[in-house]
């Protein structure tokens, strides 16, 4: 598979907002980008302040851009602040090195898209993309 179909993408929305209510996190927005890092998708749950789409998108378009989860990002960052302080600018704003998204990838190991999610912690946030994206049947990184 090297293309993520928008039918995947909703199913891994909805699996990671089902996982949330079911740990009974605060109220989420999951966001997903395509092979493109286009918009494919995104949910904001009754309740999740206007913010937490722009995050997860963010969150997502970092892992995107660097082709690995948010988690390695927001490590690294810390390493060197500098730099990721600068990326947001030229990234357009949408590059938030905090953890809460991970790389979607093909069989091959192709970078076919990047789901985040923002409204928990991070690791709740990191958590229900990785939920949604197993019960997919899609690999991640």
């Amino acid at each position: 598979m090297d293309s993520l179909t928008l039918d995947q993408a909703k199913r891994v929305v909805d699996t990671a907002l089902a996982a949330a209510r079911r740990e009974s996190f605060r109220p989420m927005a999951v966001v997903v980008l395509d092979e493109a890092g286009q918009l494919k998708t995104m949910a904001r749950e009754d309740g999740a302040t206007p913010l937490r789409v722009d995050i997860a998108h963010g969150k997502a378009a970092a892992a995107f851009g660097m082709g690995v989860a948010s988690r390695t990002l927001h490590e690294r960052a810390s390493a060197n602040p500098v730099f990721f302080s600068a990326i947001a600018p030229a990234a357009g704003g949408k590059f938030i090195p905090q953890t809460g998204a991970v790389v979607i990838a093909s069989t091959n190991g192709r970078v076919i898209g990047a789901i985040g999610a923002s409204g928990g912690t991070g690791d709740e946030d990191e958590a229900i993309c990785i939920e949604g994206l197993r019960h997919a049947g899609l690999a991640y990184r």
